[in-house]
């Protein structure tokens, strides 16, 4: 009994110490130090998130992780404004032959603020979709329609219902010029944003009457919940989605594809498992049947919010088919997006051959 006395006298003189030693601070030392714990706390849960960033990339992928013929290609203004030829589309054939892409995301618009769509900027879009047809059967393609909008932007109102219903005749006008579907890339759209969903609800029926698909380009979502909080209260952007959002987008058409670039990560490593945890959060959160697409980077950049080194097409391969196995393997309507056609290098086609297409 008196060593145990003798031990907790010990531990009591331990334990006070720091308090005895925090007591005998001038004001400005408490200060240091309140400032060094309250700066250690963000640093050290930064870490943490890169650690299971990290942790996101190790293992092997499956071998069943691969193409299922269902992959896209953003495709830029060039193609419907009168710069490209015939040759350009035999050309665009060649491309795309033993790969799994299906929809080509062809760009339309842009949209005018007020959701309307001038024929003058696609003057050439009629010739686009037969000639695309007949090179590439089988292939649909999509009328890419966007623009920037409110709040974050002083530019389209979604909710306002007029410029509403401007876009849905805007996709309507689409539909006429021969495409198979309307892809929306509308940004940034905040999580919780009643006019976008309301859009969605107006022109999925405008679509579905034609036997077209619905498609939209989403934003990532939450790597760790209530990030997109955050992030507007400190940047006023909103970069991320919660899932509960994305899942309401996600339920009201026929296609969505996550933008997953323009990251911030700053290795291969990170961006990969960065990549393989967005994929896991987009198939937990579509509903089956609906298609759901990655996005992989088909463009060079090099600043704060995309390191070129680190967000390369290998990286963003490795990561969805990692995923993809933990996730829901045996999905079929899944796939990888690119972005986008103008950017693309030839490393970047035969990085994707390589690791989504044909990876043994």
């Amino acid at each position: 009994m008196i060593r145990f006395g003798n031990v907790a006298r010990r531990i009591g003189r331990a334990l006070g110490a720091p308090l005895r030693r925090w007591r005998g601070l001038p004001w400005w030392g408490r200060a240091l130090v309140a400032l060094g714990l309250a700066a250690a706390v963000p640093v050290a849960a930064l870490g943490s998130l890169f650690i299971a960033i990290r942790l996101h990339y190790s293992g092997e992928p499956a071998a069943e992780a691969r193409t299922r013929g269902r992959d896209a290609v953003w495709l830029g203004h060039a193609w419907v404004d009168g710069r490209k030829t015939d040759a350009d589309v035999a050309a665009l054939a060649r491309q795309l032959a033993g790969t799994g892409v299906r929809d080509l995301y062809v760009h339309t618009g842009p949209l005018e603020h007020d959701g309307s769509l001038p024929p003058a900027v696609h003057p050439a879009a009629r010739w686009f979709t037969e000639a695309a047809h007949r090179a590439l059967p089988g292939v649909r393609l999509q009328g890419w329609l966007g623009d920037e909008v409110k709040p974050e932007r002083d530019a389209m109102d979604l909710d306002d219902a007029p410029t509403r219903g401007r876009v849905a005749a805007a996709a309507a006008q689409v539909l006429d010029q021969g495409f198979d579907g309307v892809h929306f890339d509308m940004e940034p759209i905040r999580p919780g944003s009643a006019g976008w969903l309301a859009l969605l609800d107006l022109v999925h029926p405008v679509t579905a009457a034609r036997g077209a698909k619905l498609s939209v380009a989403a934003p990532q979502i939450d790597p760790v919940p209530g990030l997109h909080t955050a992030g507007i209260l400190l940047t006023d952007h909103g970069k991320w989605w919660d899932r509960a959002y994305f899942r309401e987008t996600a339920r009201r058409v026929d296609q969505v594809a996550v933008m997953t670039y323009d990251t911030s990560m700053p290795t291969e490593p990170l961006y990969g498992g960065y990549v393989a945890r967005q994929t896991e959060l987009a198939l937990a959160a579509t509903p089956p049947d609906v298609d759901l697409l990655i996005g992989l980077p088909f463009f060079w950049d090099d600043k704060w919010g995309h390191w070129g080194d680190a967000e390369t097409v290998p990286a963003a391969v490795r990561g969805v088919r990692l995923g993809l196995g933990r996730e829901d393997l045996r999905r079929a309507n899944f796939g990888v997006a690119l972005y986008v056609d103008f950017a693309a290098t030839p490393e970047n086609w035969a990085a994707y051959r390589r690791g989504w297409v044909d990876p043994s």
